[in-house]
């Protein structure tokens, strides 16, 4: 019983006869000017238009890459290089990436502020309006929080940046192909296959075409110089083809409600925003007084595979990067575990989720 969507999907059947049809029919290089490789080329601007059309995006604006990771480091040391400006805002909770680009930045010179989540789990406009400066370049706030499932209100945030010709990015690896981009207005977003049942090792990034983005390698020729490499057609037509399928919202709802009917009253404590901020197929818990990491493994005994955080941070603390965000302590952050569903959860599985929980909270120090 799979319960860790958040950190990868299962792919879908539709995407994956997709790339065995991509890979058998089109196995040109899209940069080729023979007839093989303007067959491969013109299937890849079908999957730029298909990706920017769910994003709500220019077409214009999307580049292929090898991964949610990859696009955020692309994006922000693009942008970040591209005025004399010094001072970066982001989130203390954003993934692992991020961070790594940050670290880049201030070996540069570049100033930056991480910021906590409240109590909702939520970065609010007015305390990223409260920390702009003179010399702000550039926010990167991420969309939906890969831990807790929070949804950061980053179209009022991009809304706020534009006023103040200050540049915007969102990580929006957990909400595309989930929830609807269409009002973000961002200077640069990113995107992953894997997450929403594409291939792993390919995704996206946008980066608008009204910005004179700066390549991070110059001199590159793939994807308009932003990317080298040669493109991979097959995965990207596979990731194409499993963007177009949203998740049902209804079904995680019921899902989420289910479980949480079936742990009222029990130790298990959860950490979430309101409803109206929630994407419910990401729920971040703890039970007081156990380590997530007993959790997991006490599930994992009977083959329910949950999480203590996100994937890219397992070997360390960072894992906890939300709840640390939230003000806990380290030994409170110590106890958290998350649980994602995703198209394929079912109601039953739920149930059987919730005993074992309840099970795990009864037993207490014999984990």
């Amino acid at each position: 019983m799979y319960f860790d969507y958040a950190a990868t999907s299962p792919m879908k059947k539709e995407a994956l006869d997709i790339y065995i049809e991509a890979v058998h029919h089109f196995s040109g290089n899209t940069s080729s000017p023979h007839d093989e490789g303007t067959r491969a080329s013109l299937l890849l601007e079908q999957c730029r238009t298909e990706i920017a059309s769910r994003a709500g995006v220019l077409k214009d604006g999307i580049y292929f890459t090898g991964s949610g990771t990859e696009g955020n480091i692309l994006a922000l040391l693009s942008l970040a290089r591209n005025k004399p400006k010094k001072h970066i805002i982001t989130g203390m909770a954003e993934h692992t990436s991020v961070h790594s680009a940050m670290t880049v930045l201030q070996t540069e010179g570049f100033n930056i502020t991480k910021m906590p989540l409240n109590e909702n789990g939520i970065v609010t406009a007015e305390s990223i309006i409260a920390a702009i400066r003179p010399d702000t370049v550039l926010v990167s706030i991420q969309h939906i929080n890969p831990e807790i499932g929070t949804i950061q209100p980053i179209a009022q945030i991009a809304a706020e940046a534009k006023k103040r010709g200050i540049l915007f990015h969102t990580d929006c690896v957990q909400s595309f192909g989930k929830v609807s981009l269409d009002s973000i207005n961002a200077d640069a977003m990113t995107f992953s296959a894997h997450k929403i049942g594409g291939p792993k090792g390919c995704g996206a990034m946008y980066l608008s075409p009204f910005i004179a983005a700066k390549p991070v390698f110059p001199g590159l020729t793939h994807e308009k110089g932003i990317r080298g490499g040669t493109v991979d057609t097959p995965a990207i037509a596979a990731f194409a083809e499993a963007a177009k399928k949203a998740a049902s919202l209804e079904k995680l709802w019921t899902l989420r409600h289910l479980l949480k009917e079936q742990l009222e009253g029990s130790s298990v404590k959860w950490i979430e925003g309101n409803d109206s901020n929630q994407y419910p197929g990401v729920i971040g818990m703890c039970i007081p007084g156990i380590e997530g990491q007993l959790v997991m493994l006490a599930l994992n005994a009977q083959k329910m595979y949950i999480s203590t955080g996100s994937a890219c941070d397992a070997s360390s603390a960072s894992g906890m990067k939300a709840a640390l965000a939230m003000g806990m302590t380290m030994e409170e952050a110590r106890q958290f575990f998350r649980v994602s569903f995703g198209p394929e959860t079912t109601e039953d599985e739920v149930k059987k989720l919730g005993k074992a929980l309840l099970h795990a909270a009864e037993q207490g120090d014999m984990l």
